[in-house]
């Protein structure tokens, strides 16, 4: 087994480099966020100088590095792409010059490691879980394996490879479900009956948490708003609260019930194919328990009433948009008749299970990319000189 590549700190191979450009009125600027977990940077949106408190921002250029200090421990760090050079972020975002020994791309993927967040994590400050920060010093102060340049331009290769082929199943699968949505359209296009959701199912809001019931007696887990996705439900970390054995009857879970998000993402739902016992749901979502229909149907048109945007329509919006459950029961759910419900059901299972394995395979290669990426780093995973053509 290799030796692996020589531990260096950061501050020996880029250097703190900051440029700042003062707010003007009347002059538009670009402003970016810095993804979690090295995902990248987004845009979010243009504004006016005189419009921000900030009496001058950070300027980002093309491959620095950019990091977020405040919860630097989810890891949000990347490398400047070209398309967001000369876009602003406020002081929170120090932005650093990279060396002539490492390469933007390599340091792209070094942004992904959760070898790095972990060290970042460690070196965070403060009192306050949400409020700790880390600063450009403790960054430069962590200690990575630097390969040479040729070695860094090979792992390139092969990452860049992986991240293909990712792509490559997440556009596949994407274009499925698109072609899905429209299928259904059509067919619900000739519905000619609706009946509002509270006339055919039970819609049904979780029980409020509270600080009382978080530590209280009868803990039992439940379903958050963050577990309820399309592509299934999360029960791999559930939190717990009170629930007595009223609430455990009121709260039940059971094969067919859909549930949905109330608020964040409204309307996105997951239907059960199988009893939860002993698992219960908390108020950020909603169960929705057919009663004059197929479950399993229903959950097909609560999807296209999502895709088609007549959920968002029902939707409040104070800061965050929230589907309130009176709000929801008025949903008008377009009724086919029983072959055509039949054949609805059977499409979609059909083509939604084409998509899951499409995906399944997507975050297997993700999986792998991230032992890849640890194994190229510490050299565990040789990369022979004959194919750095030296």
């Amino acid at each position: 087994m290799s030796d692996g590549y020589p531990l260096r700190p950061l501050g020996e191979v880029m250097r703190l480099d900051i440029q700042r450009v003062p707010m003007k009125l009347a002059t538009i600027y670009r402003l970016a966020g810095v993804l979690n977990a090295g995902q990248g940077i987004v845009n979010k949106g243009e504004f006016d100088g005189g419009d921000t408190e900030y009496a001058a921002m950070n300027v980002l250029r093309v491959d620095q590095v950019v990091m977020r200090k405040l919860t630097a421990w989810e890891g949000p760090i990347t490398v400047v792409p070209a398309e967001f050079d000369g876009f602003v972020v406020s002081n929170e975002f120090p932005t650093f010059t990279l060396g002539p020994e490492l390469m933007p791309e390599w340091m792209r993927h070094v942004c992904r490691s959760p070898r790095l967040w972990a060290e970042m994590k460690n070196r965070v400050s403060g009192t306050v879980q949400r409020r700790k920060r880390l600063n450009p010093e403790q960054l430069l102060q962590i200690q990575l394996p630097i390969p040479p340049r040729e070695a860094q331009a090979r792992i390139v290769e092969v990452l860049d490879a992986v991240d293909d082929q990712i792509a490559a199943l997440d556009t596949e699968a994407d274009a499925l479900e698109h072609a899905l949505d429209g299928w259904i359209a059509t067919e619900f296009s000739i519905a000619d009956s609706h009946a509002p959701l509270g006339d055919i199912a039970e819609v049904r809001l979780g029980k409020m948490l509270s600080k009382e019931r978080a530590k209280g007696p009868d803990q039992a887990p439940y379903v958050r708003n963050a577990d309820v996705q399309w592509q299934g439900l999360n029960l791999t970390d559930l939190k717990t609260m009170t629930f007595t054995e009223k609430d455990r009857a009121r709260y039940s879970l059971r094969a067919g019930d859909i549930l949905s998000c109330e608020g964040g993402d409204p309307g996105r739902s997951v239907i059960l194919s199988e009893d939860l016992n002993g698992i219960y749901y908390q108020k950020a979502v909603h169960r929705v328990r057919a009663t004059g229909v197929d479950p399993r149907f229903l959950y097909v048109a609560i999807k296209h009433s999502y895709a088609s945007g007549a959920i968002a329509d029902l939707c409040t919006v104070t800061t965050i948009k929230h589907l309130t459950a009176e709000k929801y029961r008025t949903l008008r759910v377009p009724l086919l008749g029983d072959e055509q419900q039949v054949r609805a059901v059977e499409v979609h299972d059909a083509v939604f299970a084409q998509v899951a394995s499409i995906r399944a395979e997507a975050n297997r290669l993700r999986q792998a990319r991230t032992g890849l990426l640890a194994g190229l780093l510490d050299r565990t995973i040789e990369i022979e000189p004959a194919e750095l053509g030296v």
